[in-house]
């Protein structure tokens, strides 16, 4: 296993860069059923009105929310309510879920791990699901749906068979699965930081704990508002999604829980780790006070022995003799080691 400060000095959460910064928006579409797939790239709003007429199930993504005429657009070549424009182009919004009759609204926020940077990035994520079609709003390129683009390319699959509410809730699923994956790696170094505490914890080791643990409360805070969301679109009474999507649904609440949980157990791991923390650096001020006080009492009686030999008084036995230097060499070596020998005795070293 490898320590922390190898990992890392502390996974960061970062918000992506602001979206004004970035190119032009890209468009892409996935329209498939059972017999059918196909994928492209379009490069307007107007090229993806006619998804929402068709039998098939479309799905719309697009990389990109700075660009507030091309949501405009969408929505009205769409049907989209107004707020659900409104929310898209919110990155603070938090998670939540609307139903408008014709199509559900869902936020959601997207967490990944870059291994790379070694940093926890998030993203602003808005579905929109109606009877033939799912758009996504992202705010940027990179996204963890990538296993739900083989699953749609895999003619056998179960995705090619289903409807938009079951793709929604694959969508959804992939978030929260990969909220496991940031979890392992946090797991990983809430290990690395134990193994540094047992052998050398330092001032570096409190603050990365310190770290993790405000990480761990975002990360709890972001699957918090989450599980409510799935809660209520597996109890809705929508049209949109049926009974049996709705069984796949409490699946994905059941793993939402698990997050939390999980989140909880690592934050209460790395409170303790903070006790221990301190236990150590307490143990070690001791070692290195034992250590000092054991030099301290060794030379306390040679300190003694120099000190009368030093007061120079005229009429003193020893000054005159000619073995009285190396004599009194001699007694402050054997007091010495007759200490040492005493407190080895006495397990005090």
């Amino acid at each position: 296993m490898r320590k922390f400060t190898r990992l890392s000095k502390s996974p960061r959460i970062f918000r992506e860069a602001p979206a004004e910064s970035r190119g032009a928006p890209r468009i892409t579409v996935i329209d498939y059923d059972d017999k059918h797939l196909q994928e492209k790239e379009v490069k307007n709003a107007e090229g993806c009105f006619h998804f929402k007429r068709t039998k098939t199930v479309s799905w719309i993504n697009i990389d990109g929310i700075h660009d507030h005429g091309l949501i405009e657009k969408m929505g009205t070549g769409m049907d989209l309510h107004p707020i659900v424009l409104e929310n898209i182009m919110n990155r603070d919004q938090r998670p939540m879920i609307e139903d408008f009759g014709d199509h559900i609204f869902v936020v959601l926020k997207m967490l990944y791990f870059d291994d790379r940077e070694k940093l926890i990035k998030f993203e602003h994520v808005s579905i929109i699901f109606g009877k033939t079609f799912v758009i996504t709003f992202q705010e940027g390129g990179g996204d963890v749906f990538g296993s739900v683009r083989e699953r749609i390319r895999n003619p056998k699959s179960r995705i090619r068979k289903h409807g938009t509410d079951y793709l929604a809730y694959a969508l959804i699923d992939a978030i929260v699965e990969n909220y496991f994956i940031i979890l392992e790696k946090f797991g990983e170094m809430v290990e690395g930081i134990e193994e540094e505490l047992v052998s050398d914890p330092k001032m570096g080791t409190l603050r990365a704990i310190h770290e993790l643990k405000r990480e761990m409360l975002f990360l709890r805070k972001s699957a918090w508002p989450l599980r409510e969301v799935i809660d209520r679109m597996e109890k809705t009474e929508s049209n949109l999604i049926r009974k049996t999507t709705g069984i796949y649904l409490r699946s994905v609440y059941d793993h939402t829980i698990q997050v939390i949980d999980t989140a909880e157990i690592l934050r209460e791991t790395l409170s303790g780790m903070l006790d221990i923390y301190l236990s150590s650096i307490s143990n070690k001020l001791n070692e290195v006070m034992k250590v000092l006080t054991i030099i301290a009492t060794i030379f306390i009686p040679l300190t003694f022995i120099a000190g009368v030999y030093g007061m120079n008084f005229r009429h003193m036995p020893e000054l005159e003799w000619a073995f009285g230097y190396p004599m009194a060499l001699s007694l402050m070596l054997g007091v010495g080691i007759l200490l040492l020998i005493y407190f080895k005795r006495k397990k005090w070293m």
